[in-house]
């Protein structure tokens, strides 16, 4: 007998959101200390199975470098956890005598994530951590091409949450992945928030559930190399970051954006350190290769490297290209290398000037990435200030590495593989996404003062006096005692009438 994927998929994830609830109600009674108790035995438990869970990504995805996602699931794991192994999510967070105001965190409940096959084991241990860390239960949806390793780290996080002292069902993930199954969980009233990593549309989908989402949109940062620049420098920079795991970190350098007064320098130690620039041919060819028909990137492309690309378009390129380089001077949907490209491809733009510079970094960011990243690899302060003041992204990474720096690996920015894009990107936040961003802040706030002390130095409202039933005299002083006398004989009805056009007036203005 052959049973409907889909609705084993709706029917697990009915049952896996029923006992998140109730594994929750559970678990937001335990300490801030219980929680930490549990953090710390799932942050080891991923430090031992750092290795085997890279290579099983790899394996599984065809996605880049196993010992680059290693360090991710580091990132994911050990870096994550000291960053926020002191801080209080639950309980009494503040009190302040003076004011008489206590705030007092309180976790949103169960915690819908969905999971990427680009970062997949590094976000599985990232989203269970912060989750538990404030008081969250988490059911894990898994992106189908990265199920195994998905669920493998899955198994992991939830035995050693388990042997710690978490309820049981605590942390779950999805073993049947489909469409529908996804939609349902999305949209199921007891979700208490989503964290989308994932596709675009999978992020447009959370945001349309109707429940709390936090969601980020494609990365496009451009990375502008300033004449004051260290180029070399700024170039290793630029190519660790595009090349680390093949470039499949959202906030990766998709451009390079110089001045035309270094331009050459730039281009020379770009080949000095394993750049190719291609040729208008060449770049015909492997543009081809970046976008499919609907507008959307090739996932061929994706997190594979230089040479696996350039032999995809059937071109030749110089052994130990690390970087294939296309030189651009137009933006658009319509132009793949002005878009995101989550693998070793960067486009090339020469501007006369940093001002010039500054414009096109936004025009690229508005064709796709607003809110996201960019980087500036500059001395002058000023030009930095102007660049943070004017770019519309939520990181200005500055002299150092996209990928590394946007995540909080080279950066004092909290460790993460959720990066907001606010506002300007369609995003609820702005943030790096930390256990913060999975709590809500109940407030109790004591009375400080009675409303006499708030009339002191205001006038006294005239007093009401009941003149023949039914009527109300108003009193207030008038240099006009016909308009009074009239006004004195007007029933309630009467009044009501004259307000509502008053404010039917005034809503016209």
């Amino acid at each position: 007998m052959e049973f409907d994927k889909d609705l084993q998929s709706i029917q697990e994830i009915r049952n896996l959101v029923a006992n998140a609830k109730a594994a929750q109600a559970e678990y937001a009674e335990y300490s801030q200390e219980q929680m930490d108790k549990i953090c710390l035995a799932v942050t080891k438990a991923c430090e031992q199975n750092l290795e085997k869970l890279a290579k099983m990504a790899n394996e599984e995805t065809g996605y880049g470098v196993w010992q680059d996602k290693v360090l991710k699931n580091k990132l994911g794991s050990t870096l994550t956890y000291e960053a926020f192994k002191d801080m209080k999510c639950v309980g009494i967070l503040k009190e302040d005598k003076e004011k008489k105001l206590i705030e007092v965190g309180v976790p949103m409940g169960v915690v819908a994530a969905l999971i990427p096959s680009t970062n997949p084991t590094s976000t599985v241990m990232y989203k269970s951590i912060i989750c538990l860390k404030s008081g969250n239960a988490i059911i894990i949806s898994p992106h189908p091409g990265a199920l195994k390793c998905i669920l493998e780290t899955y198994k992991i996080i939830a035995q050693a949450a388990k042997s710690a002292g978490a309820p049981d069902k605590i942390v779950q993930c999805v073993s049947i992945p489909t469409m529908q199954g996804t939609d349902t969980l999305l949209k199921h009233p007891d979700i208490g928030i989503i964290l989308a990593t994932g596709g675009e549309a999978m992020v447009k989908a959370a945001y349309s559930s109707g429940n709390p989402a936090l969601g980020v949109g494609p990365g496009n940062g451009p990375s502008f190399i300033e004449k004051s620049a260290d180029i070399p420098t700024a170039i290793r920079r630029i190519f660790d970051s595009k090349t680390f795991d093949n470039g499949t970190i959202c906030a990766s350098e998709q451009s390079i954006v110089t001045e035309r007064c270094i331009a050459e320098k730039v281009k020379e130690e770009a080949v000095r350190q394993g750049g190719y620039f291609l040729s208008p041919e060449e770049s015909d060819k492997v543009g081809r290769f970046i976008m499919r028909a609907n507008g959307t990137m090739n996932p061929k492309i994706v997190g594979r490297s230089a040479q696996v690309i350039a032999d995809m378009a059937g071109i030749s390129i110089p052994a130990g290209t690390r970087v294939l380089i296309s030189p651009q001077t137009t933006v658009g949907k319509d132009n793949p290398y002005s878009r995101e490209k989550l693998c070793p491809i960067l486009a090339f733009y020469v501007e006369e000037n940093w001002q010039d510079a500054c414009k096109r970094s936004i025009e690229i960011l508005f064709n796709e990435g607003k809110g996201h990243t960019m980087t500036i690899h500059s001395q002058d302060e000023s030009v930095i200030r102007e660049f943070a003041l004017k770019k519309p992204v939520s990181r200005l990474l500055v002299n150092t590495a996209g990928a590394l720096g946007g995540t909080g690996a080279t950066t004092s920015l909290t460790p993460a593989f959720t990066l907001g894009c606010g506002a300007v990107g369609g995003s609820a936040t702005s943030d790096n996404v930390s256990p913060m961003n999975l709590v809500n802040i109940r407030r109790v706030a004591y009375g400080i003062c009675e409303l006499s002390d708030l009339r002191k130095g205001s006038p006294a409202p005239a007093p009401v006096q009941t003149g023949v039933a039914g009527r109300t005299n108003f009193s207030y002083n008038s240099d006009a005692p016909g308009e009074a006398a009239r006004a004195a004989t007007y029933t309630r009805e009467d009044v009501e009438n004259i307000t509502r056009a008053v404010l039917a007036r005034l809503s016209k203005l």
